[in-house]
């Protein structure tokens, strides 16, 4: 039987994650690929070495399968070295399903081995960072769900578990625990340096002199 744990603690661990803006619908969307076409029997799209990009938010893969062009309502998926960049964040992973609504990207799952996300937080240099086998992010709600080894890093702390949630409105964190040794809820927790190292001496002549 699976445990939830609310890991309130983690407010503290980790500030910094900020969410994505969902982008102007009014900003053109850009497309470019080396190759593409149409299959008909399936009424797919097909891109070979694609790029996308609208706003802040670009997108590279190997291939993209597109259910419409025009996105007002369509899926993308994307394969092959995919990496996907939005305000403040950086994705790499093996494969993505992408969903446009009105425009604008609302849904991203993407899987990977693992799949990675960075965010950087206005203000600081220092990157959160996150790795899990499959990650879903809804832009709309600002609610990232981890799963499969999740891990997040920040400033030198982490959380590890089968399941987080991370919802940026609320700022809070669920950690889902499978009750295995494997599968528990880890949290590595590195204070802060206080005060600043003392300076060294400047060594005495052989008189007893500075």
């Amino acid at each position: 039987m699976k445990t939830r744990k609310f890991i309130s603690v983690l407010l503290l661990l980790l500030p910094g994650l900020a969410a994505a803006q969902l982008t102007d619908p009014r900003l053109p969307i850009s497309l470019d690929a080396d190759s593409t076409d149409y299959d008909g029997k399936s009424s797919m799209l097909r891109f070979e070495g694609l790029r996308l990009s609208q706003g802040s938010i670009g997108i590279v893969a190997d291939e993209g399968l597109a259910s419409k062009l025009d996105f007002e309502d369509s899926i993308w998926k994307f394969t092959g070295s995919v990496v996907i960049d939005i305000e403040n964040g950086h994705i790499e992973c093996d494969s993505a399903d992408l969903q446009f609504i009105d425009h604008q990207l609302r849904l991203a799952v993407v899987a990977g081995t693992p799949a990675t996300f960075e965010l950087t937080r206005e203000g600081s240099d220092e990157p959160t960072y996150a790795e899990a086998g499959k990650l879903k992010y809804d832009l709309e709600k600002g609610v990232i769900e981890f799963s499969e080894e999740a891990t997040i890093t920040e400033n030198g702390n982490q959380i590890s578990a089968n399941f987080l949630v991370y919802d940026i409105g609320e700022q809070r964190i669920n950690a889902e625990s499978s009750g295995s040794d494997d599968g528990r809820v880890r949290i590595t927790y590195t204070p802060a340096e206080s005060g600043e190292e003392p300076e060294d001496e400047e060594p005495e002549d052989e008189d007893g002199s500075q």
